[in-house]
């Protein structure tokens, strides 16, 4: 098995631990939208501090097949799905090197391989936090706006919102940007449906997968954590092609 073009130490945010989440366990435990929101208020000023861990670069490889299914909620996705490169990304929203990678190496990932169709592209949700948990929802009941443009918004006005003293507020903010009022956006985050299927998205893919920080990405069922840089995609990739 070859060696990952991610260098040793990988950056990425975070580390979870999916036993102590109750709002990750069976369906039946419901999060009350006060606790919710309380926890996101908790950990939103904190976000700005969390630590980026350092991974060791190991090589793995999961069945492209396996990894492409979906789960309960629909994958975003851009590209043709019968490009000869499937590359899923797993962030979260409250991530400093997934909004890097979102400036830097995703732009040109899309330029150079999704428009051209070289590569099918799948972003899914790994939220860290509560509030990441929330801003995941918030697009997802988004009905303006497509999501890619609005997930771009979020990630480039982070620090706007995720990184305050009223993280929350801020959030708010952001969400009337995308055409939420007071009611809509209370109505999204009691929407336990988008919660549960966010929640499932996160459990599998740190159970089946392995994934426990962000940003981690799979390219033809290789994985390769951390934020990869415009000359580690390429390196990847255009073996493949």
């Amino acid at each position: 098995m070859k060696e990952p073009a991610t260098p040793r130490d990988a950056a990425v945010c975070g580390i979870i631990r999916l036993k102590k989440t109750p709002e990750l366990r069976k369906k039946s435990v419901t999060v009350t939208r006060r606790q919710f929101l309380e926890r996101a208020a908790a950990v939103g000023a904190a976000a700005a501090f969390a630590p980026a861990f350092a991974m060791p670069a190991l090589a793995e490889s999961y069945s492209p097949m396996g990894l492409m299914k979906p789960g309960p909620l629909q994958d975003m996705s851009l590209g043709k799905p019968d490009a000869p490169v499937s590359v899923i990304e797993y962030a979260s929203l409250t991530c400093s090197h997934c909004a890097h990678f979102e400036e830097t190496g995703f732009r040109h990932l899309k330029k150079e391989y999704i428009d051209t169709g070289k590569v099918y592209y799948i972003f899914r949700e790994l939220p860290l936090d509560n509030l990441a948990f929330a801003a995941s929802m918030l697009i997802r009941c988004s009905s303006t706006g497509n999501f890619f443009d609005i997930n771009k918004l979020f990630f480039d006005k982070q620090r706007q919102w995720a990184f305050t003293k009223d993280p929350l507020g801020n959030l708010k903010a952001m969400a009337k940007q995308i055409g939420f009022t007071d009611k809509t956006f209370e109505e999204c985050l009691k929407n336990q449906e988008i919660l549960d299927g966010v929640s499932a998205s996160r459990e599998r893919a740190n159970k089946e997968f392995g994934v426990n920080a962000t940003p981690t990405f799979f390219i033809n069922g290789e994985k390769y954590p951390g934020a990869l840089t415009v000359e580690q995609l390429d390196k990847i990739i255009k073996p493949l092609l």
